[in-house]
């Protein structure tokens, strides 16, 4: 029972179907749910910080319902995005509706395609991460996987950490600076993963050769079986949803920085260096990437295990209401910059 609440993702798609069938200020609906009622229910609903005890967590860690909700994202999104795909080519639509549609797709490719790839890339298990492979290639964000398993978690909270927010840096400059270094890194690491195993960096294991094929496959066959139309919609859907992953990077770790040693070496991770929210909307729609902390702590952790602890930093409400705050830079400083004294 506990895991039926994490199927709250699914309310996202039933949005966007009614945006996809629907024309005018309708099509909005999927941003009008997740930046509008989410965020607003999250102010009336009780922050919930309990976690499980240590029988509970072995029991829930074994219970595989929580990994099928993953799989079924998969099949979701894929239909979702074919849908889009032919959905777009009405010849009656306006600029409005085409404008709400590649939203609703982008808001999918965001929290659906990114989010749940982004749980899936980390598990130890060559098929889970295939599948989270083909949900990021959806938002032509496949590179994430090889920058932050192996650059983002071991270089978070340092300058050296191309999805770290420094401290007043505005949000429209991180998506620049975050998107486009994490990329080149992305390349560099996978280069140096395969030196260091005495074969070339052009070696048909070297994931992001393998990445750009995929993008570039996908790319071509839009544009034959849809069009001009087809691929620049889908283009910024993508686009959107990269841009959600970004804002989401930005308010994870805005302004935390971890200390050097007298050996010049950074401090372990630890819990106060990723901002979390225990706001419970946000909190099941993402499964459970609010509790930030923890996963930096233990990459590999499930999802519905994750813990809240005293030592982690809060954010005033959840998620997707901090997201909305970082779009106005100076309201945003006003209050994280205070928080960050606080700790």
């Amino acid at each position: 029972m506990n895991a039926l609440k994490y199927l709250l993702v699914f309310t996202i798609p039933l949005t966007v179907s009614i945006s996809f069938t629907s024309t005018g200020w309708i099509t909005f609906l999927p941003l009008l749910y997740v930046f509008g009622i989410i965020p607003f229910a999250d102010l009336f609903f009780k922050v919930n910080s309990e976690n499980f005890n240590k029988e509970q967590e072995e029991t829930e860690k074994n219970n595989k319902f929580y990994t099928y909700i993953l799989y079924l994202t998969v099949p979701v999104q894929l239909g979702f995005l074919a849908w889009f795909l032919f959905t777009i080519q009405a010849s009656n639509l306006t600029l409005i509706d085409y404008s709400g549609r590649i939203i609703g797709m982008g808001i999918m490719c965001g929290i659906v395609g990114i989010n749940v790839g982004h749980e899936l890339g980390h598990r130890n298990n060559r098929l889970e991460e295939f599948l989270g492979e083909i949900l990021l290639t959806t938002s032509l964000e496949n590179h994430f996987l090889p920058y932050h398993n192996a650059g983002h978690h071991f270089n978070v909270a340092t300058p050296d950490d191309a999805a770290t927010a420094r401290k007043n840096e505005p949000l429209y400059i991180f998506w620049i600076r975050s998107h486009s270094t994490s990329y080149f890194k992305a390349w560099k690491l996978e280069n140096k993963r395969l030196i260091n195993s005495d074969r070339s960096w052009f070696h048909h294991q070297n994931r992001m050769i393998i990445y750009t094929i995929a993008n570039l496959t996908l790319i071509i066959n839009i544009y034959i079986f849809f069009g001009f139309l087809g691929l620049a919609t889908f283009i910024a859907s993508a686009t959107f949803g990269i841009l959600l992953l970004e804002t989401v990077n930005y308010i994870e770790h805005y302004g935390l920085l971890r200390q050097k040693n007298k050996h010049g070496r950074y401090e372990r991770v630890k819990h106060h260096h990723s901002w979390n929210s225990n706001h419970i909307i946000g909190k099941l729609v993402l499964f459970n990437l609010s509790r930030h902390s923890d996963h930096h702590y233990n990459g590999s952790k499930h999802y519905q295990i994750l813990k809240s602890l005293p030592e982690s930093p809060q954010m005033p409400t959840g998620y997707p209401g901090m997201m909305l705050l970082s779009l106005i830079p100076p309201l945003w400083f006003r209050v994280m910059n205070k928080k960050i004294q606080e700790i």
